[in-house]
């Protein structure tokens, strides 16, 4: 089987992470590299020895050879990306959050439909050891029932710059930035439960704390002196699914904490489970509370989590396996980011039909 040929739109921070799963992999050809910054995409080009560059991704999209696509742009674009690269006949992983909204989300899925090619959300933190580790454990049903989730991703000073903090392209703050990740995660880990209603709240109180003095918090490649900030820099929301459970989540570019902070609970009948980074296990044996120490790394190593994503990807694209990471999965996290924003705009529940 000739490899598989694949392009790149958007050569931002996160296609670098893309590219070099791709370059592990035996059975890609990294083939073609697009992005409307003319200057980066060269510099992409030269790093990686693609000749194949772009700066109009329809130009790209005509190579009849091409196979498949990343879309690594800002989060306005990949709506309008992943369905010209569907309908142009590539199969498609789009980065997270999936798009701006839900109805972009159920367009993208309708394009990949009718296409007949794979749409995949990537929601990397799914391809985990630490998630690995709990949905093996799930697997034999350690937990039981989960019925109740925490999940924070916190940061004292943490809006990113660049196109993150400018609400028209990213669609919003560390709801839409950071808050998908654990979202998603918590449902993964529950089993995909429909949500049902939502409560929410944002806040934009600090903004990207410009006047900060010593100590540039967390700051990207896409940061400029000429930045937008009008995205909320704290979200909070209640999230109720159709099996009864709930989970609670926060999330924070701006916050008055002493340090950054990321944490994922799940509370079931039979056991209890915490990532923060390193994951603990409660239970109960023979009438006595047990914590369950594993002899094995279980805080999420960064080191090869994208090509286990990429891997996958590919691995979908030859037929070998079937998505875990599949576009409806992608709308149900928009519906419920949408419901989020909904609520914190007019103070109530809102009701997800």
């Amino acid at each position: 089987m000739s490899k598989i040929k694949v392009g790149i739109i958007g050569t931002g921070s996160i296609s670098h992470l893309h590219i070099q799963g791709y370059l592990k992999n035996p059975d890609v050809e990294l083939y073609a590299l697009c992005d409307i910054n003319e200057e980066r995409v060269k510099a992409a080009g030269e790093k990686y020895k693609v000749s194949r560059i772009y700066t109009d991704m329809n130009e790209m999209l005509k190579l009849e050879e091409l196979d498949a696509v990343s879309v690594c742009t800002w989060n306005s674009a990949h709506a309008p990306c992943s369905i010209a690269a569907l309908k142009a006949g590539k199969h498609v992983i789009c980065e997270k959050p999936m798009a701006m909204n839900a109805e972009e989300a159920r367009a993208m899925k309708k394009a990949a439909d009718e296409a007949g090619k794979l749409l995949m959300i990537g929601f990397v933190r799914r391809f985990g050891n630490d998630a690995n580790i709990i949905k093996d454990y799930q697997s034999t049903d350690f937990l039981g029932d989960i019925y109740y989730a925490k999940a924070t991703y916190l940061r004292r000073k943490g809006n990113p710059g660049g196109w993150f903090g400018d609400k028209s392209r990213s669609g919003g703050g560390p709801l839409i930035d950071l808050g998908v990740h654990v979202i998603d995660l918590t449902r993964f880990l529950m089993d995909n439960p429909k949500p049902v209603s939502v409560y929410g709240a944002t806040f934009q109180k600090l903004f990207d704390r410009k006047n900060i003095k010593g100590g540039t918090g967390y700051c990207s490649m896409e940061k400029t002196n000429h930045d937008v900030c009008d995205v909320e820099d704290l979200a909070t929301a209640m999230i109720r699914y159709d099996n009864g459970a709930v989970v609670s989540i926060e999330a924070s570019f701006s916050l008055n904490i002493k340090k950054d902070e990321g944490i994922i609970e799940l509370f079931g009948t039979k056991g209890g489970a915490k990532l923060s980074p390193e994951l603990e296990m409660y239970t109960e044996i023979n009438d006595y509370m047990v914590d369950v120490q594993l002899a094995a790394k279980t805080a999420l190593d960064f080191d090869g989590l994208f090509d286990n994503e990429i891997n996958h990807f590919v691995d979908c694209v030859k037929g070998e396996t079937q998505c875990i990471s599949p576009a409806e999965h992608g709308i149900e996290i928009m519906t419920i980011l949408d419901a989020i924003y909904e609520s914190a705009r007019t103070g109530h529940e809102v009701i997800i039909e």
